[in-house]
């Protein structure tokens, strides 16, 4: 069942199901528009591995069935072509196109994986969202090139591509990533794209939607904030601080905000 984003900022976040809270935050983006039809395409993807998958035990045959349906049967694949195109982040548009980003592409794959009973996550690997399969051991899978699975030299070259020749990976750069934080880097995207695009306006929806689906999150209050300041609305910006203030917890952000909102008290 699809929430409303309203709804969704309330939820546990084991509570979040992946595809259908993206598909809230996307339906935003296309007042009118009836979702029943991409609903029934994310059951249709589900009753099918359900089939396919079956008898898959070990996360492997998990990777296996995962992308004979999502990108042998129903075609889904990374865009190479408009990588940066907005559209590879709004779930609406990835499934119209049966095209998107890391991060979209692993939501189908996680929520799908998750409604069979396995154990999978979106992965905080930087530039490039894989999933992993399992527990111990783990498979590594990439969405966005079809699924295949993801060696250790391929995941090494991976992250020095992201972090530079000389960086050390850590394990936080593998950490699977809870469901709110999901959403925010699928919303992340969109809202880094718009700046880049010079349409602040829109990254401030961005931003705000980021706040109503993770409100636990400090840094979607931030950059609510930094944008709400360089259009002058002071009020709200103040407000998103305060906000911000009571997610906090670490000693030095709190300070950084608390100071943020003296300047703008003093200004």
């Amino acid at each position: 069942m699809t929430p409303d984003v309203a709804t969704l900022g309330l939820l546990d976040d084991e509570e979040i199901e992946l595809d259908h809270a993206a598909l809230a935050l996307s339906e935003l983006d296309h007042e009118g528009l009836d979702l029943t039809p991409y609903a029934a395409l994310l059951d249709a993807m589900t009753d099918r591995l359900d089939i396919v998958g079956a008898i898959a035990q070990t996360p492997g045959e998990q990777a296996e069935a995962l992308a004979q349906v999502f990108h042998h049967e129903f075609g889904f694949a990374g865009d190479t072509t408009s990588y940066d195109a907005p559209l590879n982040a709004d779930l609406i548009r990835v499934l119209d196109r049966r095209r998107g980003l890391p991060v979209s592409l692993a939501i189908l794959y996680v929520a799908a994986a998750r409604r069979m009973g396995w154990t999978a996550f979106a992965l905080n690997t930087p530039g490039h969202v894989l999933v992993s399969l399992g527990d111990e051991p783990i498979v590594l899978i990439d969405p966005f090139h079809g699924g295949i699975t993801v060696s250790a030299e391929r995941l090494a070259a991976l992250l020095h591509g992201a972090l530079g020749p000389d960086a050390e990976p850590g394990p936080e750069h593998v950490a699977p990533m809870a469901n709110r934080a999901v959403l925010v880097r699928l919303l992340l995207n969109q809202a880094s794209r718009a700046e880049l695009a010079g349409d602040p306006a829109r990254a401030l929806t961005l931003y705000a939607r980021m706040t109503l689906a993770a409100p636990d999150n400090p840094d979607g209050w931030w950059e609510l904030a930094r944008l709400q300041l360089e259009m002058r609305d002071v009020d709200a910006a103040r407000h998103s601080l305060s906000a911000m203030l009571e997610v906090t917890r670490d000693p030095e952000r709190r300070q950084l905000v608390s100071a943020a909102l003296d300047a703008i008290g003093s200004g």
